[in-house]
This record gives structure tokens, sequence and C-alpha cells, in this order.
């Protein structure tokens, strides 16, 4: 059976959104099973069968972008298929605004009247960029009029980096030292979760609510510590892709 979370946030009515699961799809291994990725080197006849079974759940197809871990954010209701793009927003109503994660952060976004609504694919590249900041930028509405959900992203145990990453966050922004603990290895854990927070903080928007990445008591965890539920990229190398979704009904 093809599992979906339902964000459990307080988006007002007419906010929909959804985020995919590995369970119930098409797909053989190492992509099993419902993988929504179709760059990833899955028989594309599989990739196929699992976006029709999202796309019941949708009420058109979704957006896809052409990640590339960077900070562009376009408009879903005017964007070609497969623009070259790590975020995107819609004032429009029936166009579902997409991303594909397995470990970065898929951050979505809604103002309080339901008149538009955002998605990004937050990695540590694009998080440092500033993604989330084009995102709210381009939704054009103050930080105190936003609500933010965090998707499944890989967890603060998990996550190991060096310490170029630790530097350039706290380049920015010296708080990101909370986000960074030792690991054993002389690299550093980073809380992803964290980091996102506090750029959308500083952005006015503090009505924040999502995963408690870490909890593995739940589907709410860790992505690299889950792989019963879901697709991890440091975990596997190769592997699936599942997809976070947000639109106006």
């Amino acid at each position: 059976m093809t599992s979906f979370i339902h964000p459990d946030w307080p988006a007002p009515a007419g906010v929909c959104a959804v985020s995919t699961m590995r369970q119930g799809g098409a797909s053989r291994a190492p992509w099993d099973s419902f993988n929504l990725g179709d760059h990833v080197g899955d028989d594309p006849a599989a990739v196929a069968a699992n976006r029709a079974l999202l796309r019941r759940e949708l009420p058109a197809d979704p957006v896809w972008l052409a990640q590339v871990h960077g900070t562009r954010c376009v408009d879903a209701a005017a964007a070609a298929p497969g623009i070259e793009a790590d975020a995107s927003f819609t004032r429009r109503r029936g166009v579902v605004c997409a991303v594909l994660t397995a470990d970065c952060l898929p951050v979505l976004l809604c103002d309080e009247s339901a008149s538009v609504v955002g998605i990004a694919h937050a990695g540590w590249r694009g998080l440092a960029a500033g993604v989330i900041e084009a995102t709210a930028g381009a939704m054009g509405e103050p930080g105190d009029r936003l609500l933010a959900w965090l998707g499944p992203a890989i967890g603060p145990q998990a996550f190991e980096v060096g310490g170029e990453v630790r530097d350039r966050f706290i380049g920015h922004d010296a708080q990101a030292a909370r986000a960074f603990v030792p690991a054993a290895s002389g690299k550093w854990l980073c809380d992803i979760g964290e980091l996102a927070r506090q750029r959308l903080h500083a952005l006015g928007i503090h009505r924040i609510t999502g995963v408690v990445l870490g909890d593995t008591a739940s589907h709410n965890s860790c992505t690299m510590n889950a792989p019963e539920r879901f697709f991890s990229y440091r975990r596997d190398g190769v592997t699936g892709r599942m997809a976070s979704l947000i639109w106006l009904e």
C-alpha cells in the first residue's frame, strides 16, 4: 500500500500538502518501491507507474523541477516541466508545486489567508546559499503572515559534515553553531532542521511545524535511519526519491 504523510500543521483551509514515503510502488531494488525520481537510473515505466499513483492524490500533474542544489525559485503556474530550479511557488489554484528528496529537507510554505504556497528543496548547499529566503521572497508576503512545515530529512545524529560546511553557516550567522556538535570522526554532526528554523526565524516566520528529526518511533524520522520508510542517498547511494507537494485547492 502506498504511504503518504499529510502534514499536521495549522495551514488555512484551501492549502493542501502531502509527502510520500517509499512503500507501495512499482520500482524494484534498489529503487524499491515508490520511487518518483526519473533521473536516478530506475526503469522509466516503473517511475511512470509510481507518478500515476501519486497523481490520484492531486488535482493536476506536479510541476517537477530539475534540482541542482541552488536557490532559483520559479512560478509553477508559468514554469516549463523540468525547469532548472530548486523551489517553486504559486498563487493559482490547482497548480501543484513539488520537490524530490532523499535526505535533503523539503520546506513547505503558505500564507495565513491561503493566497500563495511555496516549496523549497533545502540540502545544505541550497540552505546555505539562501533557497528559503528566495522562496519566501518570491511568495511576496511578509514573514509574519507565513507558515512553514519541514518534511522528512536526514536527522541530526546521522548527518555528518566537514568543518567547511559548519564554517559557511557560521559565517552567515554565528547562531548556526548551535546546529553542530563534534562527531567521533573529527567531523561535525549537523542539524539541518535547526538551520532551516534559524533561517525562517530571521525572515520573521515563527509558525514552524514538521518532523521531529531523529524520532525513529514514527514516520517522522531520520531518512537515513529508517530504510523501511524512506529513501536515503547518504545511506544507499543508488536509491529512489520521495516527493513533497503543496497546492491551493
